[in-house]
């Protein structure tokens, strides 16, 4: 029973993965269609076409790599047809590219405020009391709003958790205690003080610095306002940790055996659903969907050859030259960046693999 529950956990999860890259191909389907431009293609997936139907104007096909998916808009020839991508004005081309992207951000904010709705209480960020053996009471007070912590603003409880793990804290080893800089408000004026935390050093295989959170926050009352502003809160603190990681990534805090490809996603997500069945609750689930999605949103406007970002920054080019690039030289680039992303996908989704039977 439990390898039935396991594959239908990744069934419905590889369903799920493939809804969020349909959603980002039909922004440029939409878009592209609203300034009637020609479709060739639109394709689930990458590779090898397992299958495919043609319509009067566009192929739809379903290839064999479950990592991507395109919309092939002609925009790498040149063409007489007035319809092709490269002959419409070059504002509709960059609301176009751009489309994919913003059509998961947006699935992202409503993932988030469905996960917010489905919770009992919207938590904040201001202290409503102590655990019996806190040590930041030390310092801090009830009603003390936390709005920064180890240099970051604080938007989210979970903003407070990831502050404790990964940022810099002063360690006291012979008290296990950890100090980490905290801004509140308390009594509407702002205060800086250096917050004590108890310490476990025997946690940090799991938790990068074993800091244990001993106060809790207050509820909020439910309602639409705040849930809307509790998924924007949301949205944008996954936004900004996803920007953070990949900042870590390019510094070399974090290298590549520490990324995830399709197989590794796949997995988590699997083993967040079996659990949240478990436990009857999908808020965790959930937040992963819009960690993924709004994750895709943002690495596909990055300036990286083959990525939207990329072809952004061309058609940006273009409309201030008044002239495009040519069509054959831009392909070659995003050729070039396709092959090594593919190659870089082959080097991550090998490392995927050996995690997961290693």
């Amino acid at each position: 029973m439990t390898i039935i529950s396991n594959i239908l956990n990744v069934l419905i999860t590889i369903l799920v993965f493939f809804a969020i890259i349909i959603i980002h191909e039909f922004g440029h389907f939409f878009t592209a269609k609203l300034f009637g431009m020609k479709i060739y293609e639109f394709s689930i997936g990458m590779g090898p076409r397992l299958f495919s139907k043609t319509t009067k104007t566009t192929k739809w096909s379903f290839k064999l790599l479950p990592v991507g998916g395109s919309v092939q808009l002609g925009e790498d020839f040149e063409s007489d047809d007035p319809d092709d991508f490269r002959n419409k004005p070059v504002w509709q081309r960059m609301i176009v590219i751009v489309a994919g992207a913003v059509m998961n951000l947006i699935l992202g904010f409503v993932v988030c405020a469905v996960s917010v709705s489905m919770s009992k209480t919207i938590a904040t960020t201001t202290v409503a009391g102590f655990s019996d053996d806190s040590v930041s009471a030390q310092v801090m007070q009830t009603h003390d709003e936390i709005v920064e912590m180890g240099g970051m603003a604080i938007w989210t409880t979970t903003d407070i958790s990831y502050c404790l793990q990964n940022k810099a804290a002063e360690i006291d080893a012979e008290n296990l205690t950890a100090y980490i800089n905290t801004t509140v408000v308390r009594d509407g004026q702002r205060m800086q003080l250096k917050v004590p935390f108890r310490y476990f050093p025997e946690r940090t295989e799991t938790d990068s610095q074993g800091i244990k959170v001993d106060f809790v926050v207050y509820p909020e009352e439910k309602n639409v306002f705040t849930v809307i502003k509790a998924a924007g809160k949301l949205f944008l603190s996954e936004a900004r940790l996803i920007w953070i990681s990949l900042i870590d990534l390019v510094t070399g805090t974090y290298g590549i055996n520490d990324l995830s490809g399709p197989v590794g996603v796949v997995s988590a997500m699997a083993s967040t659903l079996g659990e949240s069945i478990k436990l009857m609750s999908f808020s965790t689930f959930l937040m992963m969907i819009a960690l993924i999605t709004i994750n895709l949103g943002i690495f596909n406007l990055l300036p990286i050859p083959a990525l939207d970002g990329a072809r952004f920054v061309f058609l940006l080019v273009e409309a201030v030259r008044r002239k495009p690039i040519p069509a054959e030289k831009e392909g070659w680039v995003h050729f070039i960046g396709f092959a090594a992303l593919m190659l870089l996908m082959l080097v991550v989704t090998f490392n995927d693999i050996v995690k997961l039977f290693g």
